[in-house]
């Protein structure tokens, strides 16, 4: 979706995705050495707002200026500060070898886009960091309980393993499971879970 349409999603009193953290991220955070992690897309700051309150340094980057704000919020709701950047991550520079830990959570992009984001997170990762994801895999749409509607936005095992080819995965697995964040994420879904390092 465009800005203009994540605006418009986020324009609400309501954490359209919840307030509470990504089950896979809340059960595998301490995966992630602590020190600057990077969080991609992260809306309404619900991952964000979890890792800074277990003591990580948090940039959230996202499209939404609306969401962003709603992040701040919880943020400071929480008694926490968050980094939020309003950036279209097509041209976010990662930076190299900056990252502790950079954090997709329902980071759906069209292909071309995604590869590029991939190639900027091994970029940015440190030699010790960690890339987390969740995400839908193409057999999503056949459940219609959140994500994007076009397979090609949604990743797999093989997806993953060809488009980081310079990360080594300590968990990849491809499963069911229900996901209940907000009103937007409901119900028995298709999903890919990743942990990855980089290669030495």
């Amino acid at each position: 979706m465009s800005k203009s349409m994540w605006d418009n999603e986020y324009n609400t009193d309501q954490y359209v995705y919840g307030t509470e953290p990504n089950d896979f991220l809340k059960e595998h955070y301490a995966a992630i050495p602590k020190g600057k992690v990077l969080l991609l897309a992260d809306g309404e700051g619900r991952n964000s707002v979890f890792l800074a309150k277990l003591g990580y340094t948090v940039t959230a980057v996202d499209i939404s200026s609306v969401g962003l704000e709603k992040a701040k919020k919880l943020a400071a709701k929480n008694g926490v500060e968050i980094d939020v950047i309003c950036e279209d991550l097509q041209t976010f520079d990662f930076g190299e070898k900056k990252w502790a830990g950079i954090v997709s959570i329902s980071c759906h992009l069209p292909e071309k886009l995604r590869k590029d984001v991939f190639t900027r997170v091994e970029q940015g990762l440190k030699s010790s960091g960690v890339f987390l994801l969740e995400g839908y895999r193409p057999e999503q749409l056949e459940y219609k309980t959140g994500g994007p509607p076009l397979a090609e936005m949604m990743t797999s095992k093989e997806t993953l393993t060809n488009e980081l080819p310079n990360l080594t995965f300590s968990h990849l697995k491809e499963l069911e499971r229900e996901v209940h964040e907000g009103i937007n994420h409901h119900g028995l879904a298709a999903v890919i879970q990743a942990i990855g390092t980089p290669i030495e």
